[in-house]
């Protein structure tokens, strides 16, 4: 793809005057303000909680906060945007409050979770449907002129794992970007990343086939997301739970920074930090 035809390669995000710099790997902290997430399910409700958790992921080496109301975990249901913000604007309030440095992501598909969110301090927003489960998603990332992570998801997190089926994986992928980010390009949007969309209707084979054709991807030039934190494809191969996956989920993290992975979506800060110092001084030194 031609640097002079739609896309050019970004290793900066403008995130309302904070500049974030990706000529590095970056680590996206999780915060799950939802009862019902696959791992972290109830943990930081509280806005006192939040504000705590907010503090230990930017200790531990985090650079961006992810804060998600609605659980996406597979066979959730789709949420309400008013049962989400309930949920949200109390914690994000606190955060943003107790930490107005801080770059924050909101991990939402509802538009109106979208507007509100950034009026309130966040910077960011990382949709799991890339607009498919609100067709205003788009023109409010336009209007708003914010960074926007767009994921890949065959289906919606109620039936995505139903016997997910692809012709050719990486291609399919590859194309809904494509026409995703020219109906963003048209619409005047400038920051924009990509999630290939681990476990978000893959199968376990599908999983790992994609994490290995990773750097295909970088035809868009864009900064490429990833989300492998403590997934079904680090429990199924190991025989393990969420809370035992720690150490598979690293494996993962060192695969995938080789592939050209520029952002670590994570529960375990510190680790994926370090797993990016790790792979950087390998890169460097080989």
């Amino acid at each position: 793809m031609a640097k002079d035809t739609v896309f050019w390669p970004k290793k900066t995000l403008n995130c309302g005057g904070k500049i974030i710099n990706l000529s590095s790997p970056l680590v996206m902290g999780i915060m799950n303000i939802t009862p019902d997430s696959f791992y972290d399910g109830g943990r930081y409700k509280n806005p006192l909680n939040a504000v705590t958790h907010a503090g230990e992921l930017l200790s531990a080496g985090a650079s961006i906060i992810d804060m998600g109301a609605a659980s996406s975990r597979p066979g959730a249901g789709i949420m309400d945007p008013e049962t989400e913000q309930k949920r949200l604007m109390p914690a994000l309030k606190a955060v943003v409050k107790q930490y107005p440095e801080a770059i924050i992501s909101i991990d939402t598909y509802h538009s109106s979770t979208a507007k509100m969110a950034i009026e309130a301090g966040a910077h960011m927003i990382n949709d799991i449907s890339a607009g498919n489960l609100d067709p205003a998603m788009f023109k409010t990332i336009a209007n708003l002129q914010i960074p926007y992570i767009m994921m890949h998801m065959q289906g919606t997190p109620d039936n995505m794992q139903h016997n997910p089926v692809y012709k050719h994986l990486v291609k399919e992928i590859a194309n809904f970007f494509s026409k995703k980010l020219e109906h963003l390009k048209q619409l005047g949007v400038h920051d924009i990343l990509i999630d290939p969309g681990f476990g978000f209707g893959k199968t376990l084979e599908q999983n790992y086939r994609l994490l290995g054709s990773l750097d295909y991807f970088s035809i868009f030039e864009l900064p490429l997301v990833v989300g492998l934190s403590r997934k079904s494809m680090v429990n199924k191969v190991l025989g393990v739970n969420p809370s035992e996956a720690l150490n598979g989920t690293t494996a993962l993290h060192t695969l995938a920074l080789e592939k050209g992975a520029d952002i670590l979506r994570v529960h375990d800060v510190k680790e994926a930090a370090e797993a990016i110092k790790i792979v950087s001084y390998y890169q460097n030194h080989r």
